[in-house]
């Protein structure tokens, strides 16, 4: 899925109670627990690639945190934690300069890859040259491209940053998610000229607590635990990342015990996960947000009054309550609404069938004899794309389909596997497509310049809606220079607004995440933000 930025919300954490009828063994466990080794279902979602710099679904970002060592690391509510940092730069400890121009990173003594090489200042400064590397197609420059140089000392253990300008979110390009990439092992990429093309994006070097052992594509991910990790030996021997077809099967696989922990669990599976024998279920608000978004460069959707008209003509309140079971927090914008930076006053776009026929015929789209609308011969058609591993995501589009029919829009259901979906080369990031509805996610930090300015629009960025508005690009990027939080409220006030107004995306709803784990597993605190890996050293079975 695509990646976002926004600011932090209190995590909501709900477990249930261990039901007392599971089969245990003599040493108190589960019968299907096996010591040491988890096992992760996830429903559909294997990854298009391992490095972040490319990759661009939400497993991708899962993975990373499993074997890679980012700088800084985020914890449940979104805060900054230190991972291969000694510290989190701050104004206090000298890490940011009070014009805000320099960023001081320190690196922790000792880091190595797990092939036992020093990880320092020279992967970080070889990671900032690749990203600003014009003939490298990376997902997004959004921050990297403010650096105008780095200093190493201390025999490598200082990067000193300099930035052009002041930027508030410059240190979420440290961590993961975003245009946040780990820090790439230059030992080993030094020589390669087309990273973008290198079979390292497939079978990635890194510094995290475990490394990839094996990728059985379209089957599972192998990890074993990284014997140079500087934090010690993880919890865990070994992980295995097992791809499951749909959630249905996923939520069976959880029911017999093939898998130890289901997460993200899709909204039509929830039911059948409660009550199993020897599992708790956890339940978290997250910035994870699903939404209709536009591709406002074709033709059939560059018109507003197009899009507000199917903005009006879908009732996206039935969708959430019935097909989303009404699990989620519905949305109106893309910031949480808990964040300190969360508009006023814009409210979800309410079902009126009336309001939508009149701005299509305000635009000049006639109803023909097959009641579809057209306009100088040319039919108001427009197709939308997901990933059909959640069947709740096939029946929304199915809804959406019926309903636009109403009006005269004949929409058309063109669905894709996550790994094409959402690939560089593929429909969403070459602008072959019309429209996409699917889940995006926020980073604690509302920076979403990268997402919604004129200048991130692919191959530039991930704009992905395409849409080009110079106020929504001036006032993203005055919003993430500033430092001043009230005048970044009032900045992405201004943006939102305007983002309301020009309709490129419709907001559904924020998704409360619910896993079911294996009671014997220990460790495990899902998180509001990024990723619920996040403390996988941590984690015992």
């Amino acid at each position: 899925m695509h990646k976002r930025i926004v600011a932090l919300c209190l995590a909501v954490i709900a477990a249930a109670c261990t039901p007392t009828n599971a089969p245990q063994t003599a040493g108190g466990g589960n019968a299907w627990t096996q010591h040491g080794h988890l096992r992760i279902g996830v429903a559909g979602e294997e990854p298009d690639g391992l490095n972040l710099m490319f990759a661009n679904d939400d497993s991708a970002v899962q993975i990373a945190n499993l074997i890679d060592e980012p700088l800084l690391r985020y914890d449940p509510n979104g805060n900054f934690v230190p991972a291969a940092l000694r510290e989190v730069p701050t104004l206090a400890n000298g890490g940011l300069s009070r014009d805000g121009r320099t960023v001081t990173l320190r690196m922790r003594p000792g880091m190595q890859w797990s092939d036992g090489a020093p990880y320092d200042g020279r992967d970080v400064a070889f990671t900032w040259h690749a990203v600003m590397d014009a003939s490298i197609n990376v997902r997004s420059r959004d921050g990297w491209d403010d650096i105008t140089g780095m200093t190493l000392r201390d025999a490598n253990q200082t990067i000193i940053v300099h930035l052009r300008q002041p930027r508030a979110a410059i240190l979420g390009i440290f961590a993961v998610d975003g245009a946040g990439y780990p820090p790439l092992p230059e030992h080993l990429l030094h020589t390669s000229a087309h990273l973008d093309h290198s079979p390292f994006n497939a079978a990635p070097l890194g510094a995290g607590p475990f490394v990839l052992t094996k990728w059985n594509h379209g089957s599972s991910l192998e990890f074993t635990a990284n014997p140079h990790y500087w934090r010690g030996a993880p919890g865990l021997a070994r992980i295995s990342y097992r791809i499951i077809p749909d959630g249905n099967t996923a939520a069976a696989a959880a029911r017999t015990h093939e898998v130890d922990l289901f997460d993200s669990v899709p909204e039509t599976a929830i039911a059948d996960i409660n009550g199993i024998p020897g599992t708790r279920i956890s339940t978290v608000l997250t910035a994870n947000y699903r939404r209709l978004a536009f591709n406002t460069s074709r033709p059939v959707l560059h018109d507003v009054r197009v899009r507000t008209a199917i903005a009006q003509a879908i009732d996206w309140d039935r969708m959430n309550a019935t097909i989303y079971h009404g699990y989620n927090t519905r949305a109106a914008t893309d910031i949480l609404p808990s964040s300190w930076a969360a508009p006023h006053g814009i409210v979800p776009w309410s079902y009126n069938v009336k309001a939508a026929a009149a701005l299509l015929d305000a635009a000049g789209w006639r109803r023909g004899a097959n009641g579809v609308r057209a306009k100088d011969g040319a039919p108001l058609t427009f197709s939308v794309s997901t990933t059909p591993s959640k069947p709740a995501n096939v029946q929304a589009e199915v809804q959406m389909q019926a309903q636009l029919k109403a009006v005269g829009i004949a929409l058309v259901i063109k669905n894709y596997p996550t790994s094409l979906l959402f690939a560089r080369d593929g429909p969403i990031y070459t602008g072959r497509f019309d429209s996409e509805f699917t889940i995006a996610t926020n980073a604690p930090d509302p920076d979403n310049e990268g997402v919604w300015s004129g200048t991130a629009i692919p191959p530039h960025g991930a704009n992905t809606t395409y849409l080009d508005d110079p106020v929504i690009t001036q006032t993203s990027h005055a919003a993430a220079l500033s430092v001043d939080p009230t005048q970044r409220r009032l900045l992405y006030q201004r943006e939102e607004d305007r983002i309301h107004t020009l309709v490129p995306a419709i907001f559904l709803y924020w998704q409360n995440v619910h896993a079911v784990v294996n009671t014997d597993m220990h460790g495990w605190r899902p998180a509001s933000y990024v990723s619920d890996f996040w403390n996988c050293w941590e984690w015992t079975i």
